[in-house]
């Protein structure tokens, strides 16, 4: 049993499953208080349990999809309204897609760019008011997508694109509010996002295209987020892979382009083979 190290509040989306499922289980560890949203019921409530009997927190849940500023709205007030503090706010709610953009429906593109981009929108909106008081954190969990567009994953690009420019502005205009910022990129974890990507269709695939067991665990994912949160970091970018893309991108961007055309023709089942 962890006793209580502060009143401190770190709320999560996303928390059914993976990193998000982690950044909570961690932060009860530490001591914090814990919110959580996403649509699995069953899910979170086996969160719950694991956290109310192994750590002395309060832990709060709402069953909500954050693509829709309503759930946003009343996940934040619910945490509002049970902690009166919020000190840490991890917009990690996300899902993907693989497929090329001329066989992919638009509504595919709207939903991505709905739960990827407009689910950290609502909930940042809405729990700023109460991080400006802490002078808190916001952490945007990204991607390499995010610095580089990758073929046949445009509608998730897109999104992390607009995720990291969002953030960035939002951390400029609070530079003097004491407001930290983290956009974090953890490069391919393991985690169930691959599976439930939508295909052009907008249909969960169904599999990955990886091997799961050699990538990054989600808890050291989650460990490296939340190091980086509390060293109030501006960027984590995550694997040497991750880095590097990063940095060849900026320098010799054509060479970028085919670099990653090539790795994305290689992983089985490929749109480009």
């Amino acid at each position: 049993m962890t006793s209580t190290s502060s009143n401190k509040v770190a709320l999560i989306t996303g928390a059914s499953s993976g990193i998000g499922r982690s950044l909570a289980l961690k932060a009860a560890i530490k001591g914090y208080n814990v919110g959580v949203i996403a649509r699995n019921k069953q899910a979170l409530e086996a969160l719950k349990n694991e956290v109310i009997d192994s750590y002395n927190i309060n832990f709060h849940y709402h069953i909500g999809d954050v693509s829709k500023e309503e759930d946003c709205r009343a996940f934040i007030n619910g945490c509002i309204d049970k902690f009166g503090r919020i000190d840490f706010l991890f917009n990690n709610a996300g899902i993907s897609m693989r497929g090329i953009f001329a066989d992919t429906d638009l509504n595919v593109i709207k939903q991505l760019m709905n739960v990827n981009f407009w689910g950290s929108v609502y909930c940042t909106k809405y729990a700023l008011p109460e991080l400006l008081k802490t002078q808190g954190s916001v952490v945007g969990v990204s991607s390499i997508a995010g610095f580089k567009g990758l073929p046949a994953r445009t509608g998730y690009s897109a999104s992390k694109f607009a995720m990291q420019g969002f953030l960035e502005s939002l951390r400029n205009e609070n530079l003097k509010t004491g407001l930290h910022v983290l956009i974090a990129c953890p490069g391919y974890t393991e985690s169930n996002i691959r599976k439930t990507a939508l295909n052009p269709e907008g249909k969960a695939q169904g599999e990955t295209p990886l091997n799961e067991e050699k990538l990054m665990s989600a808890d050291d994912v989650a460990e490296s987020i939340w190091n980086a949160t509390l060293k109030r970091r501006l960027y984590l970018i995550l694997t040497a892979q991750g880095k590097a893309a990063v940095w060849i991108n900026k320098l010799f961007p054509k060479l970028a382009d085919k670099l990653t055309y090539n790795v994305i023709k290689k992983e089985p089942n490929s749109p480009f083979q």
